[in-house]
């Protein structure tokens, strides 16, 4: 492997982990409806997990109302449970053909302890960005003791990796400050 094998090999790890927590944070209810909300549950169909985006058409109407219309209307009662079973804290409204949830105005109370929980998600997305760079100077170091790269090219490897690691940080905070920004918002 060469420096930049690694380098191109961490960047895409700090996007695949960047990714994860974009989608971690989408999941995150802030008063206002989000497709992302339900996209992700998964529903027992016939007897297999299936998510939900590949069984219904998922439609946001207003700021307050997502609207789940199924594929095959008989598994209505299945998204239900699944709704049920998530900790979105919304009721499903269900007049045989579609599924509606409506999205209530978030406490103050709820908004603080949904501002703790983005930052801990934030929090460990960082951690991730932090290990993958972790790891990546060691595989670089590893070349250079490997005799595979000279001491220069080790210096510029790492700057490169701390570069890339600085551009993710800095692309984490800003999707953190936007989720708390939409918490704030009424």
């Amino acid at each position: 492997m060469t420096a930049k094998e690694v380098i191109r090999e961490s960047e895409n790890k700090m996007k695949k982990a960047l990714e994860a927590a974009r989608r971690s944070f989408a999941e995150i209810r802030t008063g206002r409806a989000n497709p992302h909300m339900v996209e992700g549950l998964h529903i027992d169909y016939f007897g297999t997990p299936t998510v939900m985006k590949s069984l219904a058409q998922i439609t946001v109407p207003d700021a307050r109302l997502i609207v789940i219309q199924p594929w095959d209307a008989s598994i209505i009662p299945e998204i239900e449970k699944a709704i049920q079973k998530s900790n979105l804290g919304v009721a499903p409204f269900n007049d045989g053909k579609v599924i509606r949830l409506q999205i209530p105005q978030l406490t103050q109370e709820r908004r603080e302890e949904l501002r703790k929980v983005v930052k801990t998600m934030a929090e460990d997305g960082r951690v991730s960005l932090r290990t993958i760079r972790r790891d990546s100077n060691e595989a670089i170091k590893k070349l250079e003791t490997d005799k595979a790269i000279p001491e220069d090219d080790r210096f510029k490897s790492q700057e490169e990796i701390q570069k890339l690691t600085d551009k993710f940080m800095n692309e984490l905070e800003n999707i953190l400050k936007e989720k708390e920004k939409e918490l704030v918002e009424l």
